[in-house]
């Protein structure tokens, strides 16, 4: 291929920080932009029960057998989960117990957060409010998290013409019926309470003249129950527990994650183990009670795919909770976000929120055509998508692969001029620094890894099988089946963030847990050696490795 052909097809020349599209893109938004006045009028219908299965089965990647891996030890032997996440489950610990002095205590506390995102943030404030002297321990930064980079909205049933009943019943569907009845109750009922607090600790949702909330649908919404700060609504969210967190006296340790429980000679939880990045020490927590809110796993990068997720996303808390002997619950079902961003690589794998889609942004393939209704369930329109480029060849080429159009300008063509400017103030201006104007341009879009739907098992109070230890945020499975509904994600990091904290704050008032060990990561060794399983992978992995392009789709 010569230089001029290999340019226009699959690298992309940077004058500064202004794109150049290739040959393909400009020729295939071309046809975009002439199609956009006819699709205006078109109304796709909805894909029938059996056409979502039958599109699930043959595309989503949760359904592609050779991305997972039987599990040969631990709580849930037996059971399959990503090749990425079965290497760190049944991995060997980052550090040799016998080189940790456990009775050189450097921190005491009544309960041990750890997590600096929004569930552990909330955890924090409720446990301080509720008497508890507080540790937080954060991998980066206390907000460096998948929190702040939520953007579409949270979901609760608040309004008159609305009701948990119905929320509950959106959400069941959503998650294929395999959610767990007392948590989603538990998500729903608390949901209204949810959204009155963050709004007393000051989030400012967006409002109508009068003073009451905005609410818009999401996918698979049945009522407007989507409440949302323009399109920064984790942000705006992180922004404010992470001020409460300060403002509660909670103590907080940067740059120092957890590697491993501790455990009492009863089984309690005792504590646990730091990693100071800067000393690169290890630094022992005697704690009462733990709360694990470490967040997802998008930066292991399943099946190759990219991530909406922070840099710090890489399943601390599973493995620890695991190697503690904490079963998981649907650990093979992952959320990928259809709208990741595809093009240019700078913002690679970036969230492109949903609710671009749900104020009439349209789907479209390289020839200008729509393929599925707007207001479909995230996992049906990233199978979609992957279909249209992969079976249908309609994607059009950008960096790593192929790729669709979401028609952006659609957005101010139905609501009016300056709906853009005021509802995807954050969007405009994430394109706006590559040269690309979303008002007027369409944007490349292709699934990106979102959320772990699965994970740490919890019962309705947000207790693990371990007494003292709890769990909240993306560490937890269950509460949202296989496929978590748009804003119930970021409604259950609120709800179950501040149960767990007040929960662990009781709990710690007449816990009296023994000497902290680590006996079970001993015993979980010698499982290992009984399996054979002999790879010498670390974890919890702690952070990505990017060199030579792993971890993409390239």
């Amino acid at each position: 291929m010569n230089y001029a052909a290999y340019m226009n097809r699959g690298i992309l020349r940077n004058r500064g920080t202004i794109m150049i599209k290739t040959e393909e893109m400009r020729a295939s938004q071309a046809r975009v932009e002439a199609t956009r006045n006819i699709r205006l009028s078109e109304e796709l219908p909805r894909f029938t029960a059996e056409e979502k299965g039958e599109l699930l089965r043959q595309y989503h990647p949760d359904y592609h057998e050779e991305g997972f891996a039987v599990l040969s030890v631990g709580p849930n032997k037996g059971d399959k989960v990503p090749k990425e996440l079965a290497a760190l489950l049944q991995g060997k610990s980052r550090m040799d117990t016998a080189d940790v002095d456990l009775d050189h205590i450097q921190f005491e506390t009544d309960v041990l957060v750890i997590g600096g995102g929004g569930a552990g943030a909330a955890a924090a404030i409720e446990a301080a409010r509720h008497g508890a002297k507080v540790l937080m321990a954060t991998k980066l930064r206390m907000g460096d998290a998948n929190t702040g980079m939520a953007e579409g909205g949270i979901q609760a049933a608040d309004k008159e013409s609305d009701s948990p009943e119905a929320h509950y019943l959106d959400a069941i569907g959503g998650g294929h019926y395999k959610n767990k009845p007392e948590l989603l109750a538990e998500l729903v009922l608390h949901g209204p309470e949810a959204i009155q607090w963050l709004s007393s600790l000051g989030v400012l949702f967006d409002k109508n003249s009068d003073g009451s909330m905005v609410t818009t649908h999401g996918g698979g919404t049945s009522r407007k129950r989507m409440h949302a700060c323009g399109d920064y609504t984790g942000a705006e969210i992180m922004r404010v527990l992470r001020d409460e967190v300060r403002n509660a006296g909670v103590d907080v340790v940067e740059y120092s994650p957890a590697v491993e429980l501790l455990l009492d000679g009863e089984g309690k939880a005792a504590g646990a183990v730091l990693y100071d990045f800067d000393t690169r020490e290890y630094h022992v927590v005697r704690a009462k009670s733990v709360i694990i809110a470490t967040g997802g796993a998008g930066r292991l990068h399943y099946q190759g795919f990219p991530t909406s997720n922070h840099y710090g996303s890489t399943a601390d808390g599973l493995v620890m909770a695991y190697r503690a002997g904490v079963p998981l619950i649907y650990a093979d079902a992952i959320q990928y976000h259809p709208t990741g961003a595809a093009y240019p690589p700078q913002i690679y794998g970036a969230l492109v929120t949903e609710k671009v889609r749900s104020l009439g942004a349209m789907l479209v393939n390289k020839n200008g055509e729509a393929f599925l209704h707007p207001l479909e369930t995230r996992d049906v329109v990233a199978a979609a998508i992957i279909r249209e480029c992969q079976e249908r060849d309609k994607g059009v080429y950008a960096l790593h692969g192929p790729a669709v159009w979401l028609d952006t300008p659609m957005v101010d063509l139905i609501n009016g001029e300056g709906t853009m400017e005021k509802r995807l103030p954050a969007m405009i201006h994430m394109y706006e620094k590559f040269g690309i104007n979303i008002r007027k341009q369409p944007i490349l879009v292709y699934p990106t890894l979102h959320y772990q739907n699965g994970g740490i098992c919890i019962g309705a109070k947000s207790k693990t099988k371990i007494p003292g230890l709890y769990a909240a945020g993306e560490d937890v499975g269950g509460i949202h089946g296989t496929n978590g509904r748009r804003g119930n994600r970021l409604l259950d990091i609120i709800v179950f963030g501040r149960i767990a904290g007040t929960e662990a704050a009781g709990y710690s008032q007449t816990a009296h847990p023994g000497k902290g060990t680590l006996d079970h990561v001993r015993r979980f060794d010698e499982e290992r050696a009984e399996a054979r399983v002999d790879d010498d992978i670390l974890s919890p992995k702690l952070l990505p490795n990017y060199t030579h392009n792993r971890g993409t789709r390239g």
